[in-house]
């Protein structure tokens, strides 16, 4: 392999190829100095090893390309929302048929959870299950309150969040009634559930996981 790469060309082959004939020393050099530019990461002894067990590919090196990490799209934030108003209820959507078929697929979610509602349903069961279901589209009402006002209002719950109810009443009017110092009942199928506001100031995503007492209290 040596003879082969540091052979001189003949006359006519130099004549040919327009190339001026080196002596074999000087056509060494020029074949180390070649392979040291072509090969920097390789030592001199790393190239006479090549050289003499196998072909070299030259400038095979590539350079790795960096992975890039994506930047994970940050949510709107509570404020943000807020500013857009987002969650905000129309003038000209703020009617109670509008929201019917919402309170008839909410008695079947939650018939589904509770396998059937029939009379021998044991009350506790199904408190327990309302305690961490989805409100939206139950009917609620206001049964006691330390304000006046507040009791006897009823209507379909659009929006809940920690600390307060978004209900539509037949009379078209959206009211957001305040959990604290509240108790409210929930009605489906003739079962009737209480529920005291006052511990019950959680987002509707949170109850899943919330271990509620069974013991009742009467503080509002």
């Amino acid at each position: 392999m040596t003879s082969v790469i540091y052979r001189t060309f003949s006359q006519k082959e130099a004549k040919e190829y327009d190339v001026q004939q080196l002596g074999a020393q000087r056509a060494e050099a020029f074949v180390s100095a070649f392979l040291r530019r072509s090969l920097p990461r390789m030592s001199q002894q790393a190239c006479e090893n090549q050289l003499q067990r196998k072909a070299v590919i030259l400038e095979y090196f590539t350079r790795q390309k960096r992975k890039e990490k994506r930047k994970k799209s940050k949510g709107l934030s509570a404020r943000e929302r807020r500013d857009l108003r987002l969650f905000d209820i129309k003038p000209e959507q703020q009617r109670y048929s509008l929201f019917l078929p919402l309170h008839e697929l909410w008695k079947q979610y939650i018939r589904d959870l509770c396998n059937g509602l029939k009379p021998d349903t044991q009350p506790q069961m199904i408190q327990a299950k309302l305690l961490k279901a989805d409100l939206h589209g139950a009917i609620i009402s206001v049964t006691k309150s330390k304000c006046p006002s507040y009791v006897g209002v009823t209507g379909i719950l659009l929006q809940e969040t920690k600390h307060v109810f978004k209900i539509i009443t037949k009379e078209d009017r959206l009211k957001v009634i305040p959990k604290l110092n509240c108790v409210f009942a929930v009605e489906i199928d003739d079962f009737i559930s209480y529920i005291y506001g006052s511990k019950f100031q959680l987002r509707s995503s949170e109850r899943s996981a919330k271990k509620f007492k069974g013991k009742g209290t009467i503080d509002l």
